[in-house]
């Protein structure tokens, strides 16, 4: 089978490389090949199978809506599937947190829902600007990549990022204060060089650039930068958000709310991005 693989895909290949097996079925955490071998995945879609494989209660939901011959697709078309999920996304998500937010459905990728978030920024607050961190992952797009900071990656876009400032991550001094100060001083002082951003864009928790994990007192603190300076703050929870982080989200009772929240809905095999828009 893998000779398959080899002779008619092309070279733009990642993971298999990695694992130059065939994987036939999946349970819960658990991978099956074709000889028989099982693996615990730790992979787990990046982030969109945080239920497992072929959770029971997800398939037998999923057979039951094909069996009755339900909608697939509908565009943004009213569907009862799709009032149900607004409806769970603010009882579940939302008003336990007191969140008035709006649901967006951008696409079925991350770096769909990080691209809306750039364009709705530039274009609410009329700035080309956006401040992202050292460490950052966003996407792989041109605008997503252009707020990730991992060189490698960047490097195959082959133009230039632009229209995004880098600034240390937390965690780039011993003092994560020292990072706070820095961003303030960046904002406020007309001569450090870096345009008016529209949004700051953060991760909770950074994944790609190392399990970062932001404390509590720092991410208040942007959300105050942010409030003061007129700036929008976006929060990436894609790749850590939905339990995998051990909770339903990083956020809980860790910050103020951000302005725009953008967080992976894990479902039988796929995930589908709701960014929550105020």
């Amino acid at each position: 089978m893998i000779q398959t693989f080899e002779r008619m895909e092309s070279n733009v290949r990642s993971y298999s490389r990695n694992f130059p097996v065939s994987f036939v079925k999946g349970s819960n955490a658990t991978l099956t090949d074709q000889e028989g071998n099982q693996y615990i995945d730790f992979f787990a879609g990046a982030g969109a199978l945080n239920f497992g494989h072929n959770h029971p209660l997800i398939k037998e939901a999923v057979l039951e809506y094909l069996q009755e011959d339900n909608i697939l697709h509908a565009l943004d078309m009213f569907t009862p599937a799709r009032e149900q999920l607004l409806s769970t996304i603010e009882a579940v998500l939302l008003k336990p947190r007191g969140l008035s937010y709006r649901v967006m459905s951008c696409g079925p990728t991350g770096t769909n829902a990080i691209e809306a978030a750039m364009k709705l920024a530039r274009k609410v607050k009329q700035r080309s600007n956006i401040i992202a961190f050292s460490g950052a992952f966003h996407g792989m797009s041109l605008g997503a990549l252009a707020a990730s900071s991992d060189s490698f990656s960047r490097h195959g876009a082959g133009v230039p990022l632009g229209n995004v400032s880098f600034l240390p991550y937390y965690n780039a001094f011993d003092d994560p204060d020292l990072s706070l100060r820095y961003l303030e001083q960046v904002l406020t002082d007309d001569h450090s060089g870096i345009d008016k951003p529209a949004a700051i864009i953060l991760e909770t928790v950074q994944a790609e650039g190392g399990i970062n994990v932001a404390p509590v007192s720092w991410l208040k603190a942007v959300r105050d930068i942010c409030d003061r300076h007129d700036v929008l703050m976006i929060v990436d929870d894609i790749q850590v958000g939905v339990a995998a982080a051990g909770t339903s989200s990083p956020l809980n009772g860790r910050t103020s709310c951000p302005t725009w929240w953008y967080c992976p809905s894990p479902s039988a095999g796929w995930a589908s991005l709701f960014p929550c828009c105020s």
